[in-house]
């Protein structure tokens, strides 16, 4: 069997915690090599991917060395008025976060917005 594609959505910062744990989740339970994992935020949900105190730096770092992509909306980096410094150095940015759900949608992938 190939590897299970699963994209997470998080536009909202309160439920980035869930969103992580949600990835950790599944990796534990399927297996981390059987799973290929992308979150993509946009909106207020790409706060979490800031290199800040009160953010999950360090899960997001763990969980990329698990092989999980993370990618922040440009598009709400500019409303937002967030620069690529200021995201985790591991972060894609992606013109559009819905155009990124909706290209890995047609690819296939599982979409969960927790």
């Amino acid at each position: 069997m190939d590897k299970y594609q699963v994209v997470f959505h998080i536009d909202e910062r309160d439920k980035g915690l869930l969103g992580l744990n949600n990835i950790e989740n599944l990796l534990a339970d399927l297996g981390e090599d059987n799973v290929n994992a992308e979150l993509v935020a946009n909106h207020e949900g790409i706060e979490i991917l800031l290199k800040s105190p009160d953010t999950y730096v360090e899960q997001i770092i763990r969980l990329d060395k698990m092989g999980v992509k993370f990618a922040a909306c440009a598009n709400a980096m500019r409303q937002r008025g967030v620069t690529k410094e200021q995201l985790v150095e591991l972060v894609q940015v992606v013109p559009s976060g819905v155009g990124e759900l909706v290209k890995k949608q047609a690819q296939g992938w599982a979409y969960i917005r927790p």
